[in-house]
């Protein structure tokens, strides 16, 4: 079989774990160093002042949502959101009270199309997009921060399915206000679940770190504690149950976070094996109906291969046949699927993808001989 994804943790990662889980002082499995130290190193690794590790990457998009709401920094309740993404882009600020308001996409490289954002941004004066970097490709980054700067839009990026993209030399997941990546099975990196939430932002961050678990202090600095329990009156004994944010419990353990620091050291080998993938994918296949193109300003840490044929239910039916899997492009049109009840919009590209799109596998492991025969098939099958 020709597996969508290869788990990227390995047999070292399993004897380093069993270790470490064999010492005469059993570590703490839930969050404590670990994580911090996890945390740090992928801050370092991308260059951003902080990270929050949380149990999942869907995790990430609420809590970074909840945060930014407690915040005071949105100057109304309107998100615009892709509509090729994924449920928890939506469902997310659906569960906040936020309007959620679907932006259709672009058949180049799957993010937003910039004009019907335009059109959106003209009708609702939205104040947050949450840009969903679809597959690993890269959106038009410099023209989407120029619209929110403009527009007085806070930028979320999402790029759970994108980590190690670069665009300008530059780590998708640092450009915007906040970012979030997954740390799920099958992902560019994998700590079995979890999710990283990444700023720039110190007070933004607090927030982050203090609803993260529950709303209380306990994950800010010295200063920040002294600094809110004397604004409020509050003595160290009741500080341990004082919560100054309606919070959730959305912590990893550091068990996770051990499994993650090595994990890190990974990403560069993994990404190259990524974009060497897609560049044979992109010379190779034939009758895609995406044009999807590679520049020298972007680096495409593909997170699978996107396909849009009208062909596309022969091709599914001999892949399967054959033993290759393969998925839907993500959820096709969000505007399509039975939980949304919102407003039916607009969404012509997104339509197009509901109906013909599909992905392919790519991952670390992917071999050569393998995208022959995937291309092979997807290339030679021209009956509907």
């Amino acid at each position: 079989m020709i597996k969508l994804v290869s788990d990227t943790i390995d047999k070292n990662d399993i004897d380093k774990l069993i270790d470490w889980l064999s010492q005469d002082d059993i570590p703490r499995l839930t969050k404590g160093e670990k994580t911090l130290e996890f945390e740090d190193k992928w801050s370092n690794k991308i260059n951003v002042n902080s990270t929050t590790y949380v149990n999942s990457g869907s995790s990430a998009i609420l809590l970074s949502l909840a945060a930014l709401k407690e915040s005071g920094k949105l100057k109304n309740n309107k998100i615009v959101v892709p509509g090729l993404s994924w449920i928890t882009d939506v469902s997310s600020p659906l569960q906040l009270g936020m309007d959620v308001i679907l932006c259709d996409c672009n058949l180049d490289n799957l993010s937003i199309d910039i004009n019907h954002f335009k059109e959106i941004i003209k009708e609702e004066s939205p104040a947050a997009l949450l840009l969903v970097s679809v597959l690993g490709l890269i959106p038009e980054m410099n023209e989407i921060l120029e619209i929110c700067k403009e527009n007085d839009i806070v930028l979320i990026e999402d790029v759970c399915e994108s980590m190690g993209s670069k665009y300008e030399d530059k780590y998708l997941g640092t450009f915007g206000d906040v970012s979030v990546f997954s740390l799920y099975y099958g992902h560019h990196l994998s700590t079995i679940e979890g999710g990283l939430i990444c700023t720039n932002d110190m007070e933004l961050a607090d927030i982050i770190v203090s609803m993260r678990s529950h709303g209380w202090d306990r994950d800010w600095s010295k200063n920040k504690q002294k600094e809110n329990r004397e604004k409020y009156g509050i003595n160290e004994f009741d500080a341990l149950y004082t919560f100054y944010y309606p919070g959730f419990n959305l912590r990893s353990t550091d068990l996770q976070a051990f499994i993650g620091l090595s994990q890190i050291d990974k990403l560069g080998g993994y990404s190259n094996n990524r974009a060497n993938n897609f560049k044979l994918y992109n010379e190779k296949i034939t009758g895609n109906k995406l044009n999807i193109a590679i520049n020298d300003k972007s680096f495409v840490s593909n997170f699978a291969y996107p396909i849009v044929s009208e062909y596309r239910d022969c091709i599914v039916k001999k892949l399967i046949d054959n033993d290759i899997e393969v998925r839907p492009l993500i959820a096709g049109s969000i505007a399509k699927n039975p939980f949304w009840k919102g407003e039916r919009n607009n969404l012509p590209n997104c339509d197009l993808i509901d109906t013909y799109g599909f992905y392919l596998p790519n991952h670390q492991d992917l071999s050569i001989k393998e995208i022959d025969i995937i291309c092979d098939i997807v290339n030679n099958t021209k009956t509907k």
